[in-house]
């Protein structure tokens, strides 16, 4: 289950915003709330009512009154299992008033789960800012009074609270198996071809085909390699690169895609499950898979396949990654064994120990650079970053590869420790899980963050949907211009001068991030 509980803002989400509401007769459900909300409850989804009301704060109402408008929600549209309020004002510097995070977790609380098990529904930037702080998948539902900048900054985006129950249903229903396969699946081999990122947002998906079948082979690219080597499941890996997927391929080598067929075909394979990105062709592969005689061969694939596949799945655009290929798992046949959530996470005896002279655990790692520097934090706001933090109190890491140590140096000069070119991936993976926060672009440390569930400040440059490539299920604060001219471009270097999408975060932005996980500058949390 990727979803166990609902949280609900009340005003414009649930009931029309009457503004310091404190009269039930004015209280107006909006349209299709109470059969939307019937369909959660059928499905097993307990849900919560999350809401800020500052009118309590400033004395417009009071408490009695409240609870009053409150049980007329009730009456119209039925019982929550639990109602979670922020009586504050914004002056008061709660931690629970959106967008904070207090309130997704007392609700995640109250109803016997954790944040990550939740999604919340709301109509402003606040509800889904609240959400991603907390690890929670926020959806928004816009009202007119919803500004354009904070439709751009969601990652995910509903027409109306309808319309949001569906497609929470539908992603809960995608991930589960309709059937097993006909005959048990003694070796899988599963695909995934790209960069270090993509083979871990893909480690879920892995996993659920590596429940249902005895022998999983990893075929990877070189980029991905050090990735595939941390993938719990994952039996054997084959390293090899695909021209068709590589952004920067050399020419088609038919000596060396004859050696590849020959080697796929060695496997001896009874299924292969071929996990590609949205923009991706999964049907040059599934022609090899075919030539070496995979008779069952499953795939994502909007292109008439043909004979290529025998399951060709599709999935809606803005689908997180790691759900999307648990999507294509799932209608393979295969899903997660109970008691392994749906997240990322990485093999414990192929992290190596953390180097001791990087004194406690509790440091904040920066890693400013990416493969694609369309992606890469600019390395002059990097370097103010590194500043900000260390004036706050922060102990900083600055992350990079051995191409990034002329940028590592430059940014750990104005505060912090220079380990650019130091580590190798799993290396860096176990820094990662003792930090306390990591502040990173949509890059691969980003996604061992959230293997290691610590919270992400994501400097996230948006050439590709912030919904399907964020850190997914660990709590996240998303900085940067969602509504830049490189917004879906998928560059992989910056097609805009000046680098306009993060260029203009303010590193006090950042130290705020922190302070919204209770990060303190003394290095604890």
């Amino acid at each position: 289950m990727l979803y166990d509980a609902v949280l609900l803002d009340r005003d414009g989400t649930l009931i029309e915003d009457v503004p310091y509401n404190g009269d039930p007769e004015k209280v107006r459900p909006v349209p299709g709330a109470r059969a939307a909300l019937d369909r959660l409850r059928a499905a097993g989804l307990r849900l919560a009512v999350v809401t800020n009301q500052s009118g309590l704060a400033r004395g417009y109402f009071t408490g009695a009154q409240m609870r009053a408008v409150h049980a007329r929600v009730e009456e119209l549209l039925g019982r929550f299992d639990a109602w979670l309020v922020c009586p504050h004002d914004d002056a008061d510097g709660c931690a629970c008033r959106k967008p904070a995070p207090g309130l997704v977790h007392a609700a995640a609380r109250e109803l016997g789960t954790t944040a990550s098990r939740c999604v919340l529904v709301g109509d402003i930037g606040r509800d889904v800012a609240a959400a991603l702080a907390a690890g929670a998948a926020g959806v928004l539902v816009p009202t007119p009074v919803t500004r354009p900048e904070e439709i751009a900054a969601a990652g995910w985006v509903a027409t109306d609270l309808p319309a949001a129950v569906a497609e929470i249903l539908r992603r809960q229903q995608a991930v589960q198996p309709a059937v097993p396969p006909a005959e048990p699946v003694r070796t899988a081999l599963v695909v995934r071809s790209d960069s270090a990122g993509d083979v871990l947002v893909t480690g879920p998906a892995i996993r659920a085909v590596a429940a249902g079948a005895q022998r999983v082979v990893l075929l990877c690219g070189p980029r991905g390699r050090a990735a595939a080597d941390l993938l719990p499941g994952v039996d054997e890996i084959i390293e090899h690169p695909l021209p068709w997927i590589d952004p920067t391929p050399g020419p088609v080598d038919p000596g060396a895609i004859r050696g590849l067929t020959a080697r796929l075909a060695a496997v001896g394979a009874d299924q292969a499950v071929v996990f590609t990105s949205f923009h991706q062709s999964a049907l040059p592969l599934a022609l090899l898979l075919r030539m070496a005689e995979i008779d069952r061969i499953a795939a994502i694939s909007d292109d008439y396949p043909g004979a290529l596949l025998d399951i060709r799945h599709r999935v809606p655009v803005g689908v997180p990654e790691p759900e999307r290929a648990l999507s294509l798992a799932a209608a393979a046949g295969h899903r997660l064994p109970d008691g392994d959530e749906p997240v990322l996470r990485l093999r414990r005896d192929a992290v190596p120990p953390r180097p001791a002279n990087l004194g406690d655990p509790g440091y904040v790692v920066l890693h400013p650079g990416s493969a694609a520097s369309s992606r890469a934090c600019p390395p002059e706001l990097a370097t103010r970053i590194a500043g900000a933090l260390t004036r706050a109190g922060h102990r900083v890491l600055v992350t990079g590869g051995a191409d990034e140590r002329a940028v590592t140096a430059r940014v750990a000069a104005a505060g912090g420790i220079d380990l650019g070119g130091r580590t190798d991936l799993a290396g860096l993976a176990a820094i990662v899980a003792d930090a306390s926060a990591v502040v990173v672009g949509n890059t691969g440390p980003a996604h061992l963050a959230a293997a290691a569930g610590v919270p992400v400040v994501s400097l996230f440059a948006p050439t590709v949907p912030f919904g399907q490539w964020g850190p997914y299920r660990v709590p996240t604060v998303r900085l940067g211009d969602s509504t830049a001219p490189c917004r879906d471009t998928r560059a992989a270097s910056c097609p805009v001068p000046g680098h306009p999408c993060l260029s203009d975060v303010d590193p006090d932005e950042v130290v705020d991030a922190l302070r919204t996980f209770a990060v303190s500058g003394g290095g604890g949390r």
